[in-house]
């Protein structure tokens, strides 16, 4: 069988999504194919299974090129093709969201065998291209401060759809237009991320902790949508940093123009402590535009509670109160682990030095936050 056998399939299945929804059940090579084959020859034409084994293992059909999406395709990835910026996709069906990062469900999605042999690009997606969706929150963040903590309890009733730090929103920020047409593009993008799935009625987004020096942006793309800004005792971040660095302190991966700093000589303490600082001077700055809550880190899981759900509007039910306590038990980075408390570690990990250099650079940003959240 031809290549364009493959694509024929590969065409019958991004037209059906009942048809994808029955093949992504499979997770078996043998029996995904023996299905798609039955497919194929019920649409009257022919494909070996042994050639969709193959393609599966090797990834190797052509994705398809398509002006949109249908329901149930969420979007990757943003590339530049030929000087135009493209968006690949990935079924997810009515599956759940469930990592911690949107990347983790993203790279679960990638193993399974429908997406290996069905690929798809379109153009960004448009306004028109399905109906608009506000979030019922966003989330912006320090970093290292709880964040995935309060991202992964709004996710855990299933009436809740949370969007966590998803790379083709931080593509749609990059993109070198001006601010109205980067509004209606976000908009777009965050109606495609967060469709209506599997009957969930709210919808979350946490943003790159780098995204809260694009608040005006949200605002200006959601304005009714509230929000809240996590922090921590810089200290405790710092530390976490050092000894596992975030991308936003590694230049080559965040450029300093984003955080409004300057190439650092060598990315030391010095340079995360400003990264630090530029992100809680972002939220302080914007603060006043409105709409928004800050949260320190020392007042959670009981914050999600009293502080967040209610500014967002949400009355939970009590097994939906449960199912985010459970939550909480659980490390919110590696689930798999149990939750243990790190304050008094880093706390203790932290030298003379490292404490000089936080009150120097972030103590001002800090107390300001402190201030700010003490009279709301």
């Amino acid at each position: 069988m031809t290549t364009t056998g493959l694509e024929a399939l590969r065409d019958l299945i991004l037209d059906d999504a009942g048809l994808a929804e029955a093949l992504d059940a499979i997770h078996d090579y043998d029996a995904f194919a023996a299905r798609a084959v039955e497919a194929a020859r019920a649409a009257g034409f022919a494909v070996e299974a042994a050639e969709i084994r193959a393609a599966i293992q090797a990834a190797s059909v052509p994705p398809a090129r398509r002006a949109s999406a249908q329901p149930g395709w969420l979007p990757a990835e943003v590339s530049d093709l030929g000087g135009q910026p493209v968006v690949s996709w990935r079924w997810f069906g009515r599956r759940r969201l469930v990592g911690s990062f949107y990347a983790d469900d993203l790279t679960r999605a990638g193993y399974r065998p429908l997406n290996r042999l069905v690929g798809l690009r379109t153009p960004l997606p448009g306004p028109d291209a399905r109906p608009a969706r506000a979030p019922d929150g966003l989330v912006f963040h320090m970093s290292r401060c709880g964040s995935t903590l309060a991202a992964r309890m709004l996710a855990a009733p299933p009436a809740h759809a949370v969007i966590s730090e998803a790379a083709p929103i931080d593509a749609v920020l990059r993109l070198p237009v001006d601010d109205d047409a980067k509004v209606s593009v976000l908009r777009a993008m965050v109606a495609a991320l967060g469709q209506v799935r599997y009957g969930e009625r709210r919808l979350f987004l946490k943003l790159d902790c780098w995204h809260v020096r694009d608040l005006p942006l949200f605002r200006r793309a959601f304005p009714d949508a509230p929000w809240v800004f996590l922090y921590r005792e810089p200290v405790e971040v710092l530390v976490s940093h050092l000894r596992r660095r975030g991308v936003q302190m590694i230049p080559e991966l965040v450029p300093p123009a984003r955080l409004g700093l300057d190439m650092p000589a060598v990315p030391d303490a010095d340079y995360c402590a400003r990264v630090l600082a530029a992100l809680c001077e972002g939220a302080a700055r914007h603060h006043p535009l409105g709409g928004g809550r800050l949260v320190n880190y020392r007042q959670l899981p009981e914050a999600l509670f009293t502080e967040i759900l209610p500014y967002f509007g949400v009355t939970a039910s009590a097994a939906e109160v449960q199912a985010m306590r459970a939550a909480t038990v659980r490390d919110a980075k590696a689930p798999e682990q149990a939750f243990a408390p790190d304050v008094q570690d880093k706390q203790q990990a932290a030298t003379p030095a490292l404490r000089a250099i936080c009150t120097r650079r972030l103590g001002p940003a800090y107390q300001r936050l402190e201030a700010m959240r003490a009279a709301q």
